[in-house]
């Protein structure tokens, strides 16, 4: 089931739609850095091109995150 949130970044309020299972990662790995999940939102909105959507932007944060966390690929596959 897709989530909408709100969240202040920078003085100004938006809003992303996220699918529960990456909400829950996104706040895991908020967790894990020390961050409040606010915090890591602003991470990523900060570092992602104009144009890019919120939502795709965190999706692809925590699935980047969980690719880094699983290691590389065994050689074969």
């Amino acid at each position: 089931m897709i989530r909408k949130c709100s969240v202040t970044l920078n003085g100004h309020r938006t809003s992303f739609s996220l699918e529960e299972e990456f909400h829950a990662e996104l706040r895991a790995i908020a967790a894990e850095r020390g961050l409040s999940l606010a915090g890591l939102i602003a991470e990523v909105d900060e570092g992602r091109d104009e144009g890019d959507n919120l939502s795709s932007a965190l999706r692809v944060y925590v699935l980047r995150a969980v690719r880094n966390r699983a290691g590389p690929p065994p050689a074969g596959d």
